[in-house]
């Protein structure tokens, strides 16, 4: 018995060693590729780049789409610039865009027509071949009393800010499924992380998106496409600025740690990251940016 136990720890043992061995190998192996690719990243800039890229942003003509547009036109993006009433100030984004050394186009479609955005999609594969990044931002909100809201007033506000974000992603995914690459990125609110009152119908809009958003990104993750959103805060825009003067704007600030608004290119910064390769393996994120004023996620 003894002999044999003698002899089965030695058979143990070379084959111990056997896997000791190997396992020193493979991990030197890692080792010395893990050291082999942080000398070729040492060498090099970390760079956002968009180039190749084509991109259509809803609600383009100005705030955060605008700043959107024209950081992605920065990185080398060519932008479908969709608007809806201002004509005037979305030409002036496709200037700004093309002085980049961009390809820029305006679309002109409201968000809570199918029909008009099924047209305007397909105009974009007709012009530029692809489409390989959506941002749902085209949106509205109005100040409503819940006794004292119509039916049209909800139904304006569900139609564009969440029926039309689901019409625009419906539209392009067939595109970028045939691509089978494609990235999307909705833009909610702190409104539909905590609601809001007196804006119930955006809160409840912006709270559907977040929810669109996690779904489509395990349904579409299959084909190669990502599906994010950014829930911003307060931003100095035309849509906030009214509600940022006097006393109530001196509470809204008093609510945000960092002591201030955000600035429309601090929103469009998140996007152009989401939309970039350095987040290639972000899918369903909800990423909020509202100088710590909602902590959530």
């Amino acid at each position: 018995m003894g002999q044999d136990r003698k002899g089965s720890d030695t058979e143990e043992g070379e084959v111990g060693a056997g896997i000791g061995s190997r396992f020193s190998f493979s991990f030197g192996l890692f080792w010395d590729d893990c050291q082999r690719r942080e000398g070729e990243m040492a060498k090099e800039s970390v760079d956002i780049s968009l180039k190749g890229k084509v991109a259509m942003v809803t609600g383009a003509s100005r705030g955060i789409g605008r700043a959107v547009a024209i950081m992605f036109a920065q990185a080398g993006c060519d932008v479908v610039i969709n608007y809806c009433r201002d004509s005037q100030s979305a030409v002036k984004v496709k200037l700004a865009a093309e002085k980049l050394g961009v390809r820029a186009k305006v679309a002109k479609a409201d968000m809570s027509n199918t029909k008009q955005i099924d047209a305007m999609v397909n105009a974009t594969i007709k012009d530029f071949g692809k489409i390989d990044i959506l941002v749902c931002n085209a949106g509205i909100w109005k100040k409503h009393q819940i006794d004292k809201m119509s039916v049209a007033e909800l139904k304006e506000t569900i139609d564009i800010n969440l029926l039309g974000t689901f019409y625009a992603i419906r539209a392009v995914v067939p595109q970028m499924k045939k691509q089978k690459s494609g990235v999307i990125i909705t833009i909610s609110s702190t409104a539909g992380q905590r609601g809001e009152s007196f804006h119930s119908p955006y809160a409840a809009s912006k709270g559907a998106v977040i929810s669109l958003t996690k779904s489509l990104a395990v349904e579409l993750a299959p084909h190669n496409i990502r599906v994010n959103c950014v829930a911003p805060g307060w931003i100095d825009t035309d849509m906030a600025r009214p509600a940022l003067k006097g006393k109530e704007g001196t509470e809204v600030i008093k609510q945000i740690p960092l002591g201030r608004v955000g600035t429309p290119e601090e929103l469009a910064g998140p996007v152009l990251f989401l939309a970039s390769d350095l987040s290639a393996f972000i899918t369903g994120e909800i990423l909020n940016v509202n100088g710590g004023a909602v902590l959530c996620g």
